[in-house]
């Protein structure tokens, strides 16, 4: 019972704080209705949404992370294959350059060998050309002075060789010369 008469006092207290503040009880209930009313129309239909577009909004940025995380694994394999791709194609890149200095060198080899053999003809065929030359050079040497001899002999004896004496003469100063 004291509880209910320490109750009873504060509820004394409180409507003469109440009438002393002007407070009107009708008005009061009516406004805390209107309270509830509209904080429950605001929980419907503005919170609830605004809560729900937050956990959408939290859903999408840690399926973005993760997107994110995946991203940067894929990423990195790819810089791994990137880099694997790239050592492949310069040890190929390095191996034909080789097989090219390989083939350059073999051709350059036989392009020398080719000239030198060219070459190597060239002097032979100028070399017979040349004691050809000189062959016929001296033929016609032997065929001058023979006619030269024929002729100072007939001069210098005055008498008219025959062609035998000329052709007797010419044989003897070719082997004299020869």
């Amino acid at each position: 019972m004291n509880h209910l008469i320490v109750f009873g006092s504060i509820v004394d207290d409180a409507k003469s704080t109440a009438g002393k503040f002007g407070l009107n009880t009708p008005d009061f209930v009516a406004q805390c209705i209107s309270f509830c009313l509209v904080a429950l129309l605001l929980y419907l239909f503005a919170y609830k949404p605004i809560l729900k577009v937050l956990e959408e909004r939290r859903q999408r940025i840690a399926e973005g992370l993760t997107n994110a995380d995946k991203i940067k694994a894929e990423l990195e394999r790819t810089e791994a294959a990137r880099i694997e791709i790239l050592e492949k194609a310069n040890g190929q890149a390095n191996k034909l350059i080789e097989e090219a200095r390989t083939a350059a060198a073999r051709v350059r080899e036989d392009e020398t060998q080719k000239a030198i053999a060219s070459a190597e003809q060239i002097i032979t065929k100028a070399r017979e050309a040349a004691a050809a030359e000189h062959a016929k050079m001296l033929t016609d040497l032997k065929r001058e002075v023979g006619r030269l001899v024929v002729q100072t002999t007939a001069t210098v004896t005055g008498k008219i060789l025959t062609p035998e004496d000329q052709k007797r003469l010419a044989e003897e100063t070719s082997r004299q010369i020869a």
